[in-house]
C-alpha cells in the first residue's frame, strides 16, 4: 500500500514523496528511507525497489530531494550534498514518530550521489541500523577527474569563480544541463552517454524532472568526499553494490574505498554499467540481495 506523504525539513522546506506500508502488518514495521541520486526524482525506478522491499514486510519512505521534483525548496536545481544529508536525518526523525513505524529499526538506502550520502548518514547517525549504498559516489574530485578532461579543469574552475562573483553581486545562479541532449561534447553535469539515455527517457514517467542544475551544484560535487566516512560506519552493517562497468561513479574507485570500511560489510559486484542495477537485467539480482540484507538486519 502506497500513500502520498509530506514532511517538513528543519528549515521548513516541504519534502514530498511516498510511504509504502507492508500488507497485513500487525505491528510497527521496520523502515527503509530512500532518496535518489544527482538530480533524479522518485519516479526514476525508486518505486521498483520500494515495492520489492515492501513485499518483504518493510515499510519504505521514498521522497524527492529538496529543490527537485515534487519537493519544495529554492533555488530549483540546487544540489547541496550536506543539505541532502541533513534531510535524510530529518526523514529518520519524522518517520520514527509515526505510530506504524518501529523507530528502532530504520535503514537508509541511496544510489549514486545519494549512495554517498547514506555512507555519511550511517557513520554519524547511530539511529541507522543498516545501510545500502548502490553504485555510490565515494570521491567527488576523483570522479570529476575521470569524467572531465584535464585540460578543461582550469576553465571549469574559472566558471565556478565567475558564478560566485555573479551571485555575490545579486545575480541568479548559473545553470548547466544535467545531461547532453544533442551535442555529446556540450558541457553537462553528468557527461556520459548512458546518463543521457537514462534521464531523457523519463519525460512521461517523471514530468517534474528538469534537465538543469545550478553550476554551484557541480562545484559542490567536486568538493564532496563521502568515502572518508567509510571507516566510521562500523558497527552498523553495510551493503555496497558496485557495477563492474560503471564509468560514472567509477567502479575501481568504489571497490577500493570499500576496503576502508570495517566489518560488518558486504560487497555485491554486478555486471553492466551505472544504471543497470536499477533498469537492466541486474535489477532482479540487485534488488533481491538488497531485500535479503535489509530483512536480515532489520529483523523482519
Amino acid at each position: 500500500m502506497r500513500e502520498d506523504i509530506e514532511f517538513a525539513a528543519e528549515d521548513g522546506t516541504t519534502l514530498r514523496g511516498w510511504l509504502y506500508r507492508p500488507e497485513g502488518a500487525a505491528e510497527r514495521s521496520p523502515l527503509v528511507v530512500m532518496a535518489h541520486g544527482y538530480s533524479a526524482t522518485k519516479e526514476m525506478h525508486l518505486d521498483d525497489f520500494a515495492e520489492v522491499f515492501a513485499a518483504a514486510g518493510l515499510a519504505v519512505l521514498v521522497y524527492d530531494n529538496r529543490n527537485l521534483g515534487a519537493s519544495g525548496g529554492t533555488p530549483r536545481g540546487e544540489i547541496d550534498p550536506w543539505q541532502q544529508i541533513a534531510d535524510y536525518r530529518t526523514a529518520i526523525t519524522f518517520t520514527s514518530g509515526l505510530p506504524s513505524i518501529d523507530g528502532d529499526r530504520i535503514a537508509v538506502w541511496g544510489s549514486s550521489y545519494s549512495g554517498g550520502h547514506v555512507l555519511v548518514v550511517a557513520a554519524i547517525d547511530r539511529r541507522v541500523r543498516c545501510v545500502v549504498s548502490q553504485v555510490p559516489l565515494v570521491s567527488g574530485i576523483e570522479n570529476a577527474r575521470r569524467l572531465i578532461r584535464s585540460d578543461m579543469f582550469a576553465g571549469m574552475r574559472a566558471a565556478f569563480d565567475a558564478d560566485r562573483t555573479a551571485r555575490y553581486a545579486g545575480k541568479e545562479p548559473e545553470m548547466i544541463p544535467v545531461v547532453c541532449v544533442d551535442d555529446p561534447a556540450s558541457p553537462a553535469a553528468l557527461p556520459t552517454a548512458d546518463s543521457s539515455a537514462f534521464f531523457l527517457r523519463f519525460a512521461e514517467r517523471a514530468p517534474l524532472w528538469r534537465n538543469e542544475v545550478t553550476l554551484r551544484s557541480v562545484e559542490m560535487f567536486t568538493e564532496y568526499e563521502p568515502g572518508d566516512y567509510l571507516p566510521r560506519i562500523s558497527p552498523t552493517p553495510l551493503l555496497m553494490v558496485v557495477a563492474a562497468g560503471d564509468h560514472l561513479t567509477v567502479s575501481d574507485i568504489a571497490t577500493a574505498a570499500f576496503e576502508r570500511a570495517r566489518q560488518p560489510k558486504q560487497l555485491l559486484v554486478l555486471p553492466g554499467g551505472h544504471f543497470d542495477a536499477a533498469t537492466g537485467t541486474a535489477f532482479a539480482t540487485s534488488s533481491a540481495a538488497q531485500r535479503d540484507f535489509l530483512v536480515r538486519h532489520l529483523g523482519v
